[in-house]
């Protein structure tokens, strides 16, 4: 239990710094002066100061705040002021949070790749991987045979020989293999999932392979920030239950994945840091997709709004939020007990 505790304090504490020093380092490359960088809420635990920034870790660890100088409409108008700087510069200040957590999301997944999964060989046609009950196992299939031809027609990658099987789901195929330098005939047929052929088998698996886990950890958290976004627009159309978890929830399931070895849990926290990045962007008083609304705004006027109203939307979103996460803390725990 205690090491649940720590594990999850620590990844939130991770997830939640890379949020922050995103607003951090882009606000610092605009010569924008950053009051306070906190980690938490509430009552502050450590404090220093370094040049005109504070850097905090406060008592409630379930969030943080870059405070910037400008922010305040009393400050708007003195030197390394956040109002003073043009909007482009504001824009990518405030959307630069979720952009590091999107960073950290592929970072960590290319760290999965490189030094637990293996990229895939797929400029190779040896089989990395037989699957237990699969049809490819019903028929005799090895891991470490080299697939030369489907029905006749030589394969040159695992893309053809995907591509090959897909295309006959159900339906008988031949496959000439190379095992231990001599050539094997092989007829089985491939079943039928979402329309298309599966036999069970995988690619060799590559670890450490620099170039092509960046790649996959990249075009994973792509995939990820798609999947997000057409989950919530499903949450909304109602097309799926709104199963929401909060920190508790989040918690045991971090609990549950130590379990599982490092690499679920670099897998699940790369998964939290695109979510908390998309969140973000969200247009939802006191998130930075709000702000980044109110910036629009400004730019379509050509004139800010009134710094008073959005401060106090702002306000009342918080507060809003506040109570929700109390609410979703509060559903964790009973499905927890």
């Amino acid at each position: 239990m205690l090491n649940t505790i720590i594990a999850s304090i620590i990844m939130f504490g991770i997830l939640i710094f890379a949020h922050e020093f995103g607003h951090f380092i882009v606000a610092k490359w605009a010569r924008i002066k950053v009051l306070e960088f906190a980690i938490g809420f509430g009552k502050e635990l450590i404090g220093w100061q370094r040049g005109a920034t504070r850097f905090t870790l406060r008592i409630v660890p379930l969030g943080g705040f870059c405070r910037l100088f400008g922010e305040d409409p009393e400050e708007a108008g003195g030197e390394g002021s956040f109002q003073s700087k043009p909007l482009g510069w504001r824009f990518a200040v405030i959307s630069a949070g979720s952009l590091f957590n999107f960073l950290l999301g592929a970072l960590l997944l290319t760290l999965l790749y490189f030094f637990f999964l293996g990229a895939p060989q797929t400029d190779l046609t040896r089989i990395g991987e037989v699957l237990p009950e699969g049809r490819a196992y019903e028929a005799g299939l090895k891991s470490g045979d080299k697939i030369l031809a489907i029905n006749n027609n030589p394969v040159q990658n695992w893309d053809a020989v995907v591509s090959k099987i897909s295309a006959y789901p159900e339906e008988e195929i031949t496959m000439l293999l190379e095992r231990d330098g001599k050539e094997i005939d092989f007829t089985l047929v491939p079943a039928e999932q979402e329309g298309l052929g599966r036999i069970g088998i995988a690619p060799v698996f590559e670890k450490y392979a620099f170039f092509t886990s960046i790649y996959l950890g990249f075009s994973y958290t792509w995939f990820f920030i798609q999947l997000v976004f057409v989950s919530l627009f499903q949450m909304i159309a109602g097309t799926i239950p709104a199963d929401v978890a909060g920190p508790v929830g989040i918690g045991a399931v971090v609990g549950e994945v130590m379990q599982e070895g490092l690499s679920n849990l670099l897998s699940l926290a790369a998964i939290i840091s695109i979510n908390l990045g998309i969140i973000n962007l969200l247009p939802i008083p006191a998130l930075d997709g709000s702000r980044l609304v109110f910036l629009a705004l400004e730019g379509i006027r050509g004139k800010p709004v009134d710094p008073q109203k959005e401060g106090f939307i702002h306000f009342i979103g918080f507060a809003l939020l506040m109570m929700l996460m109390i609410f979703i803390i509060f559903q964790d725990i009973s499905r927890l007990v």
